[in-house]
């Protein structure tokens, strides 16, 4: 049975609770985007998604994800242990030397639940693409889901793959973008004016909608069901999701800065007083 309201907000504070202790204990790791990306990851793998038992590379006869703004490596760990792909206890070796929990996923582990190294930006949507076609070819009708961030559209291979998408009709992909509005160095405006991206995608040919509230669990089951209501009509669907960067901490909100950056001793224990432990930590 797919997990109620409350149980989809028990499980995002403990993941935001994950996050944090992850990036502090080695002092190294991108919370603030993790945090803005909680609550869609959590619907995705809990509710969203058609996901079979254990995990195989072939992903044949149920949904797929590729994470393509890798960095965010600590909320996608999280979800897929609390998930069922991997031990919760192995939360604790994130970015040590050997560990299957790499800063940035890696496939040479073999870490269940990681289907490309994206250390590199701008890659995920090429890859989930050939997956998506791969799909149809196999007569699968399962879906493909990809997650962006806006800085990383500043990349031009996205491009490519945004034109290839609808000249091609890949109409059982999902690509959501986690429309922030900051990067590593200040705002998206700031270091690289996009424009709309809404019309961006519209011109190359996608069918676009937004997630106006990305950190409300009710508005991105409604919204990405309709998402998936649009797929197979022969476009690609893309979904702006409307996040805040470091949801959930007050002091990590409304700025850049924990882009990359680690907390200390007493802004961890400030930041897991706003979450409660819910599910137990690992």
């Amino acid at each position: 049975m797919k997990p109620n309201t409350q149980q989809l907000h028990d499980l995002t504070t403990q993941v935001r609770r994950d996050i944090l202790r992850m990036v502090h204990a080695v002092n190294s790791g991108h919370p603030g985007g993790s945090l803005g990306c909680t609550e869609f990851l959590i619907c995705l793998y809990q509710n969203l998604m058609e996901r079979k038992e254990g995990f195989d590379m072939d992903g044949m006869n149920e949904d797929l994800f590729f994470l393509s703004n890798g960095h965010i490596s600590p909320v996608f760990y999280s979800v897929l242990a609390r998930s069922g792909y991997f031990p919760v206890k192995e939360l604790a070796t994130f970015r040590l030397l050997n560990s299957r929990l790499q800063g940035h996923p890696t496939t040479h582990e073999g870490l269940p639940g990681v289907r490309i190294a994206s250390g590199s930006l701008g890659q995920g949507l090429s890859v989930a693409l050939g997956a998506a076609q791969a799909k149809k070819l196999n007569k699968d009708t399962n879906l493909v889901y990809t997650l962006h961030g806006d800085g990383e559209l500043q990349e031009g291979q996205n491009w490519e793959a945004i034109m290839y998408a609808s000249a091609k009709k890949v109409d059982n992909i999902i690509a959501t973008i986690d429309l922030n509005g900051k990067q590593i160095d200040g705002t998206t405006d700031e270091v690289l004016p996009m424009g709309s991206i809404r019309a961006k995608f519209e011109a190359f040919g996608w069918d676009v909608l937004d997630i106006k509230e990305g950190n409300n669990i009710e508005a991105i089951l409604k919204g990405m069901t309709e998402a998936k209501a649009k797929t197979g009509k022969g476009k690609p669907v893309c979904v702006l999701l409307h996040t805040e960067m470091g949801n959930g901490v007050d002091f990590m909100m409304y700025t850049h800065a924990w882009h990359g950056k680690a907390p200390n001793d007493e802004q961890l224990a400030n930041a897991l007083g706003q979450n409660a432990e819910t599910l137990g930590d690992y």
